[in-house]
C-alpha cells in the first residue's frame, strides 16, 4: 500500500488531521489489524475494550492515538493513565505517545521506580495530562498525595498479563479503587488469563473484547543469541562479534544518542566503516548516512530506536543490541530487520548481569529460542583475519594489470619472492594480525582461582596506582556513576576498577599503573580553574587503603576513622598542592567543614 492510501486508511478510522500528520511524520504506512479494530472503537463508542493481540502489533497507537485525540487540552490534570510491568517499558510508551500527539500541546510523563523522585514531583506539580508508570511507584505517588486520578477519562493496562505475573494484582486494584467512577477502562494484553477477566468484571462497565488472531508466520531465518558480559566489555565483544564474520553488514542499536555517537566515534578508530544514526542529526545528513549503508560505503549503522525508525535497508545480516530493550515490542521490531527476504541473519543482544530480569520477560515474550553466544577467542580471530587477507589478495590477482610490472621486477631483484610478499603485506594490512588490539575479557558466570587472579592482575598491570578524583557526594556521586563515568570516557572494564571510596568533596579509585595515564588524561579538560580533576593520589594513601580492604572488625572502627581522615588531609594536598594547603585549610575551617589539627 502507497504512504498516501495509507494515510487514507488512517483517516478512515475517525483520526484527525493533526494526528494524520504526526503519523507521517513517523513514517507510518498502514494501521495494524489491533490499530483498525481498536481506534473506531474508542473514538466513537462508549465502551470499555479489552485487546487481545500478540507482542508487535502496534498496541501503543491502538490505544494512544483515540487518547491523543480525546484529551481535553486546556486542562492540565491528569486525564490518562497507563499502567506498564516494567520502568523500560514505560519510558517507551510515553516516548512513544508523545511522538504520536504532533503539535498537540499534550504534556506525557513516565513514572516509575529505582529513580529520584525529584524530577516526578516537578512535573506533577505542573500538570502532566498523560502519566504513564510502573504499579508501585504510581501507588507510593498517590499515597504521597502528589498524583490526583480524580479526573481520568482513560485508565489503561498495558501488557496486563505480565504484570499479573510480576505480582501487581494487588496494587492495581488499589490503584483502581483510588478513580473515578466515569473513566474507560482499557486493557491490552497478548494472552486472556482468568484474573483479567476478573478485573474486567470487577472495574469494568459495558465493556468489548477485541481479539485479533495470531498470524501463523514463517519460520524466522534469524539466530538469535544472547551474550552475557560486563558493560564494560561491551565494546570489546562487539569488535570481536565483527571481525568474526567475513561479512558484516548490520545495525548496532543503543539506548542514548550519547552512546550512539561514542560506539560510532569508538568502531571508526578501529577502522571500521561505520557512522551514528540518532534524533540530532538534520533530515540531509540522515539520507547521506542511509544512502552511504544502502551503497556499501559503511557496512555498520550504530542507530537509536528513533533514529532507525522507517529506515529500510535490505540483505542486513547482522542485529546487535549493545543496550537491551526495556520492552518486548522494541526487540522483536530491532531482529526483524534482519533474516528478511529469504535470507539468514543474526540477531546478538547484550545482557549485563543486572539486566538478567529484564531478558527473561524479553524471552518469556518472544517465544523464540534464545541461545547463548559463545565470544571468540583472539586465535579464532586471528585464523578469521588470515582467511579474509587471504581471499581478499586472491581476488585481486584476478584483476590484476600489468600497470606495476617496472616495479613488481625492481623489487624482485632486492628481495625473495615470500620476504617481499610479506613486505606487502605489512604495508597493505598494517597490525591487522596483532592479538595486542584485543582486551581481555572476564567472562560472566567464570569460577576463577582468586589467588591465580591476583596473580593474572598483577602480570598484565605491572602494579596498581590510586588516583584521586576532585569529586564526591557533595556532587552527587556514588561508586557507580564514578565507575560508568570512567568506563564511558576511558574504555576501561569495569573489572580495572578497585577499591572505590567517595567521600564528601573527592574519591578515590584504584587502577591498574598501566591506564593510569590515560584515565588523567581522558579527564584533564574537566577540571575547575585550571586544576586537575583527577591526580595520583599520594603514596601514603595507597598504604592506607590496602589495609582496609578488608572489612573492619568493631576494635578497628577508631583506627579507620583515623585512616579516612589521614585520607582526606592527604589527598587535598595531593590536590590543592603545599603552597596552596594551609590556605585551603583555613577556608574550610572556617565553614566548619575542617576542624582537625594537622
Amino acid at each position: 500500500m502507497s504512504e498516501e492510501n495509507g494515510l487514507e486508511a488512517f483517516r478512515s478510522l475517525g483520526l484527525s488531521g493533526a494526528t494524520l500528520a504526526a503519523l507521517e511524520k513517523k513514517g507510518f504506512s498502514e494501521p495494524t489489524e489491533i490499530q483498525k479494530a481498536c481506534i473506531p472503537l474508542l473514538l466513537d463508542g462508549q465502551k470499555d475494550v479489552i485487546g487481545q493481540a500478540q507482542t508487535g502489533t502496534g498496541k501503543t497507537a491502538a490505544f494512544g492515538l483515540p487518547i491523543i485525540e480525546l484529551l481535553d487540552t486546556e486542562d492540565s490534570s491528569t486525564q490518562a493513565l497507563v499502567l506498564t510491568p516494567t520502568r523500560e517499558l514505560a519510558m517507551q510508551v510515553a516516548k512513544e505517545i508523545a511522538s504520536l500527539r504532533g503539535e498537540k500541546r499534550i504534556s506525557v510523563e513516565a513514572i516509575y521506580g529505582g529513580t529520584s523522585y525529584e524530577g516526578q514531583l516537578r512535573a506533577l506539580r505542573k500538570g502532566v495530562q498523560i502519566v504513564v508508570g510502573t504499579p508501585g511507584r504510581i501507588q507510593d505517588h498517590l499515597e504521597r498525595g502528589t498524583l490526583n486520578l480524580s479526573k481520568l477519562k482513560f485508565a489503561v493496562l498495558d501488557e496486563a498479563d505480565e504484570m499479573l505475573d510480576m505480582g501487581f494484582i494487588e496494587d492495581i486494584e488499589k490503584i483502581l479503587e483510588q478513580t473515578n467512577g466515569d473513566k474507560r477502562m482499557l486493557f491490552f494484553s497478548a494472552t486472556m488469563p482468568e484474573p483479567i477477566l476478573k478485573l474486567a468484571t470487577r472495574f469494568m462497565g459495558d465493556y468489548e473484547l477485541v481479539r485479533i488472531a495470531r498470524k501463523e508466520e514463517e519460520p524466522s531465518l534469524t539466530e538469535q543469541y544472547y551474550c552475557a558480559l560486563r558493560e564494560s566489555d561491551k565494546s570489546e565483544v562487539l569488535t570481536r562479534i565483527i571481525d568474526s564474520y567475513t561479512s558484516f553488514y548490520g545495525i548496532v542499536f543503543c539506548k542514548t544518542k550519547v552512546q550512539c555517537e561514542e560506539i560510532g566515534r569508538l568502531l571508526s578508530a578501529r577502522g571500521y566503516q561505520a557512522e551514528a544514526l540518532h534524533g540530532d542529526l538534520s533530515q540531509k545528513q540522515r539520507e547521506i548516512i542511509l544512502q552511504k549503508m544502502r551503497e556499501h560505503k559503511i557496512n555498520i549503522l550504530v542507530a537509536t530506536d528513533v533514529a532507525a525508525r522507517g529506515i529500510d535497508i535490505s540483505e542486513l545480516t547482522h542485529v546487535v543490541n549493545y543496550t537491551i530493550p526495556g520492552d518486548p515490542e522494541v526487540y522483536t521490531h530491532r531482529i526483524g530487520r534482519t533474516g528478511r527476504a529469504g535470507r539468514s541473519g543474526v540477531a546478538i543482544t547484550f545482557v549485563t548481569p543486572s539486566e538478567k530480569r529484564k531478558f527473561a520477560y524479553i524471552r518469556r515474550v518472544n517465544k523464540s529460542e534464545i541461545q547463548e553466544y559463545r565470544i571468540p577467542t583472539v586465535d579464532e580471530l586471528m585464523l578469521v583475519k588470515k582467511d579474509r587477507i587471504i581471499a581478499s589478495v586472491r581476488f585481486q590477482l584476478e584483476r590484476i594489470s600489468d600497470d606495476f610490472d617496472d616495479v613488481a621486477s625492481t623489487l624482485l631483484s632486492s628481495a625473495d619472492a615470500e620476504t617481499l610478499v610479506k613486505a606487502l603485506l605489512k604495508l597493505h594490512y598494517g597490525n591487522e594480525l596483532d592479538p595486542g588490539q584485543y582486551h581481555d575479557i572476564r567472562l560472566i558466570g567464570m569460577q576463577e582461582d582468586k589467588r591465580a587472579r591476583r596473580g593474572e592482575d598483577e602480570r598484565h598491570t605491572g602494579g596498581t596506582t590510586r588516583l584521586f578524583f576532585a569529586r564526591g557526594r557533595k556532587n552527587r556521586l556514588t561508586k557507580r556513576l564514578l565507575a560508568d563515568a570512567i568506563i564511558a570516557k576511558c574504555g576501561v572494564r569495569d573489572s580495572d576498577l578497585n577499591d572505590i571510596q567517595v567521600m564528601d568533596n573527592f574519591s578515590f579509585v584504584n587502577v591498574p599503573s598501566r591506564l593510569a595515564n590515560r584515565i588523567i588524561t581522558a579527564f584533564k579538560d574537566m577540571g575547575e580553574d585550571g586544576r586537575p580533576l583527577v591526580v595520583k593520589a599520594k603514596p601514603e594513601e595507597g598504604a592506607f587503603r590496602s589495609r582496609s580492604h578488608a572489612r573492619p572488625s568493631n576494635s578497628a572502627t577508631r583506627r579507620q576513622r583515623s585512616w579516612d581522615e589521614r585520607d582526606q588531609r592527604h589527598s587535598r594536598q595531593s590536590f590543592y598542592g603545599e603552597d596552596d594547603w594551609e590556605g585551603y585549610k583555613g577556608r574550610k575551617k572556617e565553614h566548619g567543614k575542617y576542624s582537625r589539627k594537622k
